[in-house]
């Protein structure tokens, strides 16, 4: 990748690796950097990761190169994207890509597998859509109160799946749901959903992802995640826009 953030014809997508090999590859591989992407706000590093003959492209962010934010003082960006992974995989819905904290060239950050879209994909279609998959996103943002769910947060890829990244501003105690998703307000959760709700319930009560969140957040976050699970069990549907904050990120794309 050059430095302005363009794939050269050496990357590998590692989309193809299931989640445990991309996991074991994320964590005790070989970082390289590559080039930078120019475009995130906070310093975002494209890399090639290496490790007993499996190589991937990914991305790193290093808690050094994050801006201070004034509604977010606790903890780091990097664990909270960390953090939405764990949720992520407590869901079973494969929402965000293999994701780990590590230690870095610049420090330590967060590590995520880097994943090719579908270069035909109409992002701005497809944030109209009703798609099953953004249906499961758009449930999954509601738990992780996801303050900033943009349709370029979105990796559709050419199987039809598609992916979230970007959740370092997920998991304030203060409700902050901003996203390009509302296609679903006010609907009834799919069986599906309250399935997966039920189980992530359970799982931050006494299971291993409320340990693990409580690793990566403060008490305050993790209660109020687990919060908005028991009050989307209850309610039994999609969340409504707040009327105190801006509904929609901005830009939406």
């Amino acid at each position: 990748m050059t430095a302005e953030g363009e794939p050269t014809p050496g990357d590998v997508d590692g989309s193809g690796l299931d989640d445990e090999a991309a996991m074991r590859l994320l964590r005790d591989g070989k970082l390289d950097v590559a080039g930078r992407l120019v475009e995130a706000t906070n310093m975002t590093l494209y890399c090639s990761i290496r490790h007993g003959g499996q190589v991937a492209a990914c991305v790193y962010k290093p808690v050094r190169g994050e801006r201070p934010l004034w509604d977010f003082p606790d903890g780091t960006l990097a664990a909270r994207e960390v953090a939405a992974y764990e949720v992520a995989a407590a869901t079973g819905w494969r929402i965000v890509p293999p994701t780990v904290y590590r230690d870095g060239p610049f420090g330590p950050g967060m590590v995520q597998l880097w994943i090719d879209t579908d270069p035909e994909a109409d992002l701005l279609a497809l944030v109209r859509s009703r798609h099953p998959g953004l249906r499961r996103m758009a449930v999954f943002d509601a738990v992780v109160n996801n303050a900033d769910r943009k349709g370029g947060h979105l990796l559709p890829l050419e199987d039809g799946h598609v992916y979230g990244v970007d959740h370092g501003v997920c998991f304030s105690a203060d409700d902050k749901l901003r996203t390009v998703l509302w296609q679903w307000r006010g609907k009834q959760l799919s069986r599906d959903a309250v399935t997966m709700l039920t189980g992530l319930e359970r799982d931050l009560e006494r299971g291993r992802l409320g340990r693990r969140l409580r690793e990566l957040l403060t008490p305050a976050e993790v209660e109020a995640t687990w919060e908005r699970v028991r009050r989307l069990l209850q309610t039994g549907i999609h969340p409504y826009p707040s009327e105190d904050w801006p509904a929609i990120p901005w830009p939406p794309i």
